[in-house]
């Protein structure tokens, strides 16, 4: 399989200066799929309750669970190219 670090790298370069930000949902998507490709599959505890925001990038991040990082690096650069 082909090494995407630089095409990976150049995506999250370009998610910072999307011309307009995305809605909440491509954002805890594109969040998801950064902390999928870069760390794997979520480690942490869930956040308590006083933590909504917390919770559901916990939420989002966890729902990629078993996801290789080569496939959530390839969905993130997708994911941004359909946004440019």
């Amino acid at each position: 399989m082909a090494d995407l670090s630089p095409e990976f790298e150049a995506a999250v370069a370009a998610s910072k200066t999307l011309s307009s930000k995305p809605d909440n949902d491509t954002m805890l998507k594109l969040y998801s799929l950064y902390k999928q490709a870069t760390a794997g599959d979520v480690s942490a505890k869930r956040p308590g309750f006083t933590d909504p925001v917390g919770r559901a990038k916990w939420d989002a991040y966890n729902g990629l669970k078993g996801t290789s990082q080569e496939q959530a690096q390839e969905d993130y650069i997708a994911l941004v190219d359909s946004l440019k």
